[in-house]
């Protein structure tokens, strides 16, 4: 076996990080959950718990990826202590990995396609432009080309490997999806619905936060990291010398974040500008606004460059995830990279034509949202709350003060990772399972 491979600069690594964490759960889920949850009121309660239990994670997974210089399984059984298997913690994020990228990329084949129709621009009534969704949803073979498609992509810049395929690709890929959203921000800013947003945005109304918007927003500012599914101990054990786990993972959580933000000063004034309800839902994306930008000036283009944005997103979080499960074949099973690629791109594919058939069900509910369940709502609070535990009671503060330093920031954020991260994810593992 060759020598681990490793980031060529720490600016790959966080730009490969933040592609990770930057998906579709910032671009389109969470604007939803924040004008569900009454707007900028839920924001900054997002934001406290970013504080309080994103970070405090993120730093936990990359520092037990960076000290093991190995995958989610073998970086938990580096730190077992006792009888209890701690590479149990591991498994469950390679496996939500798993699961969660079968579905992830039938979503993306998705964006591919409203990406192909907005080159040539979405026209009709609006009946018909809404029911492009329904009939692709429908077309089992849609589904699967693109979902192939997506993963053949996704495998062919992992076989470059780290520095050449991940590092390389996120150099491109989230430099351009900043500018895509800067352009778009521009844009929005011109739309009459922009003040309405801006008010939304940024004035709280604690009136609308009930005790099921604080756990939302808790599970949100988890779930939009890419934490609790091994991604992030994975790039973290790509990582060599001397960084700043806290200063890095302060940084990424922040460009997320902003990017989410950004993502809402996007949509909103488009929502507002056409009288619609800021809670509209998932559909938003894929029902919504293309019937908003075949009625906008200059909506075509918008249309092209609103998609593409999306795609860059959704792509660089698909990768990290497909890392998960190679690395892990690679470490454990002693096999080369491209063996690996082969051997888990081919599983997940499988997989995921499960979700790409819409009709096919279990008692009523199709796959996609089946898997979405079980990973979303399950595996990552618990994979979440046990690496909490790990970091926080099963290494010793000397040995975290060794690697992530002694600042005043870094030991309130490992206080919160001890205390204050496992109760908290505690709460929203026993919300989810029906306990709380």
């Amino acid at each position: 076996m060759s020598a681990r491979d490793a980031w060529k600069s720490k600016l790959g690594f966080i730009l490969a990080a933040v592609g990770s964490a930057v998906g579709l759960g910032n671009i389109w889920k969470f604007p939803y959950i924040v004008g569900k949850n009454g707007g900028s009121a839920f924001i900054f309660i997002y934001l406290a718990c970013i504080i309080l239990a994103g970070i405090p994670i993120l730093i936990a997974e990359i520092y037990i990826g960076k000290k093991s210089q190995l995958n989610p399984v073998g970086a938990f059984r580096f730190f077992q202590k006792g009888k209890f298997p701690f590479s149990i913690i591991g498994y469950i994020g390679v496996f939500c990995g798993i699961i969660i990228l079968s579905y992830y990329s039938v979503i993306t084949g998705w964006i591919c396609h409203y990406l192909m129709l907005s080159f040539r621009g979405f026209s009709g009534t609006e009946t018909e432009i809404k029911e492009i969704f329904t009939t692709m949803n429908a077309t089992p073979w849609i589904n699967i080309a693109w979902h192939t498609f997506v993963m053949g992509t996704i495998m062919l810049i992992l076989v470059k490997g780290v520095r050449q395929g991940i590092e390389a690709v996120s150099k491109i890929l989230m430099p351009m999806l900043g500018l895509l959203l800067f352009v778009l921000v521009c844009y929005s800013l011109t739309l009459d619905g922009m003040k309405e947003a801006w008010h939304f945005l940024t004035y709280p109304d604690f009136s609308k936060i009930s005790g099921g918007s604080i756990l939302e927003a808790l599970g949100t500012s988890f779930f939009t990291l890419s934490l609790g599914m091994g991604a992030m101990i994975t790039y973290g054990s790509y990582l060599k010398g001397d960084v700043s786990i806290t200063k890095s993972a302060v940084q990424i959580a922040s460009i997320d974040t902003l990017i989410a933000f950004l993502a809402g000063i996007v949509i909103f004034p488009i929502v507002f500008s056409n009288n619609l309800e800021p809670s509209a839902g998932p559909g938003l994306i894929f029902q919504t606004l293309p019937v908003l930008f075949a009625k906008m000036p200059g909506g075509h283009i918008v249309s092209v460059i609103f998609f593409s944005l999306v795609l860059f997103a959704a792509i660089t979080s698909a990768i990290s995830l497909l890392e998960v499960a190679v690395s892990f074949i690679i470490d454990e099973f002693k096999c080369s990279r491209i063996k690996a690629i082969l051997i888990m791109g081919t599983v997940i594919w499988l997989l995921g034509i499960l979700s790409a058939v819409s009709s096919w069900n279990v008692a009523g509910t199709p796959f996609l949202d089946l898997f979405d369940k079980i990973a979303s709502c399950y595996m990552l609070p618990l994979g979440g709350l046990c690496t909490a535990l790990v970091f926080g009671w099963a290494i010793t503060t000397e040995s975290k003060y060794k690697e992530i330093g002694t600042s005043a920031v870094t030991k309130t954020l490992l206080f919160a990772a001890k205390y204050v991260s496992p109760i908290l994810l505690l709460v929203v593992f026993l919300k989810e399972i029906g306990l709380f």
